[in-house]
């Protein structure tokens, strides 16, 4: 299947499982955004509910999910969280999920057809919210901006709890915090929410030229134009550090406290 028909089928199961507690699906993240690779991406998906449905209900959810993964040759995975709409409207950092199914999880959900991942707090999901709230696309229900008040303080908070790390890890995972940092880093400057490649995009234009070969690698890279980054791994923990005191500074000039 295409991707398009991956959302639509998707966007079936989500309202056959869920029915009419379900007050909307939103896509977010690279999708949304323009910068969609079917071997590199997942599709990221965040449905909002009024109550909560009866256990049964995640365990088909996971199992329709599974069967559509088997009918997505090429693709990457999913990523898909629910949330109670008490969060969406009033934002808490880490928020509260009802039901998750990710990649890292998929495994877990095929052999064993009990398990759910739920009842948990998940502090990514601050970030997605805003995304959504900005560049979002709403597959069903009710339009994002009815939905969805997010707050500054915990878009903040919840993007610095993906990279407050970076120097110990970047070395692992060069590309997805370099660009992580300068979307970040964007924000803060200029109010902006991007994807990683504006976000590594931005960079070029308003970062010193001392970082311009590491981000084109980065954005090669996340283009699928090369395979690799070489960039050593001190010039990495260089960049992730000059980068994470700026984001400091300016997080605590706005009175935050991460």
């Amino acid at each position: 299947m295409n991707t398009q028909q991956v959302l639509h089928r998707l966007t079936q199961l989500f309202i056959t499982e869920l029915g009419a507690p379900l007050t909307g699906l939103y896509l977010h993240g690279s999708l949304a955004m323009g910068c969609y690779r079917e071997d590199r991406s997942d599709i990221d998906l965040l449905a909002v509910i009024e109550e909560k449905p009866g256990p049964e209900v995640w365990t088909r959810l996971a199992r329709g999910l599974l069967e559509l993964h088997g009918l997505m040759p090429g693709h990457r995975g999913m990523e898909v969280s629910v949330i109670l709409r008490q969060y969406a409207g009033e934002p808490l950092h880490p928020t509260p999920f009802e039901f998750h199914y990710s990649e890292a999880h998929r495994e877990r959900y095929e052999s064993d057809a009990q398990y759910v991942c739920g009842g948990y707090e998940d502090p990514d999901l601050a970030a997605h919210m805003m995304v959504i709230y900005h560049r979002g696309i709403t597959l069903y229900g009710e339009p994002a901006p009815s939905v969805f008040r997010p707050e500054k303080e915990m878009y903040i908070r919840s993007i610095w709890s993906d990279v407050e790390h970076a120097v110990e890890q970047i070395a692992e995972a060069p590309v997805y915090y370099t660009l992580n940092l300068c979307r970040i880093l964007r924000f803060l400057r200029e109010g902006e929410v991007s994807s990683k490649k504006e976000g590594g995009e931005w960079g070029l234009e308003s970062l010193p030229p001392a970082y311009e070969p590491l981000l084109r690698q980065c954005l090669l890279q996340y283009g699928g134009q090369t395979d690799e980054v070489s960039v050593e791994p001190r010039m990495l923990q260089a960049f992730a550090r000059d980068m994470l005191n700026e984001i400091k500074q300016r997080i605590t000039e706005e009175g935050i406290r991460p």
